[in-house]
């Protein structure tokens, strides 16, 4: 099944690492003496989750979801939210570490296929996890929504990677992701065949098919080895 691919694109966060946002802002909360509670932790995704769906739609920018999330706790702390989602940013990155699977499946990969990452975050996360945990080797292609100015699953983010990857044939490439509607609708728009990680087996939403669905990275390596 690997001859059937010249690049597999990997979406990041909960598909090749563990994404414990609750870890990181307990880090990042330490540094100013202060407890924060899984009561906190509903509070903060009440505000933070509504942003990221306009980020994605395109309705808001990177730098407006970085600030909006934090500006209630930054009056309380007397601080910017800058400063808050710098240091969450760098918090994610000393916190988050590859998903099971993760290191087999792209050493099962390396040499026999072009992998890349195309990536909702933000760029001071997605270069600091890499080098940290060891993975930027792998990876021929890193697009960050960040940089792009279009997030996933916004057709511009995957025509730049594609440019990018020198515009290789759009059904010759992979794109696995956790989340049905910026990894995978957004791949099926771009013309990519599509394997939607789905750890939790949640039914599919309507009208989104893609071509796999597996439920562990390891399910995958061996799919991609048959």
């Amino acid at each position: 099944m690997l001859n059937d691919w010249d690049w597999i694109l990997f979406d990041a966060d909960d598909t090749l690492f563990h994404f414990d946002a609750f870890a990181g802002l307990q880090r990042l909360f330490q540094q100013y003496e202060v407890t924060f509670t899984a009561a906190d932790y509903d509070d903060y995704q009440a505000i933070n989750k509504p942003l990221w769906v306009d980020y994605q739609n395109g309705a808001i920018t990177a730098l407006q979801l970085q600030h909006q999330r934090f500006e209630s706790w930054a009056e309380k702390l007397e601080v910017t939210p800058l400063d808050l989602n710098d240091g969450y940013l760098a918090a994610m990155a000393q916190v988050c570490t590859p998903l099971a699977g993760a290191v087999s499946l792209l050493n099962a990969l390396k040499g026999k296929v072009k992998m890349g990452i195309i990536t909702n975050g933000f760029t001071a996360l997605q270069q600091a996890r890499l080098e940290r945990t060891g993975l930027l080797g792998y990876f021929d292609l890193l697009v960050i929504s960040e940089q792009v100015g279009h997030a996933k699953p916004h057709p511009a983010i995957f025509d730049y990677a594609l440019s990018q990857m020198g515009n290789p044939p759009r059904e010759r490439v992979l794109m696995v992701g956790d989340n049905p509607d910026s990894d995978i609708l957004g791949g099926i728009n771009a013309g990519l065949a599509t394997c939607w990680l789905n750890v939790q087996q949640r039914p599919l939403p309507e009208g989104i098919q893609p071509d796999w669905q597996v439920n562990s990275l390891q399910q995958l390596e061996v799919i991609l080895n048959s």
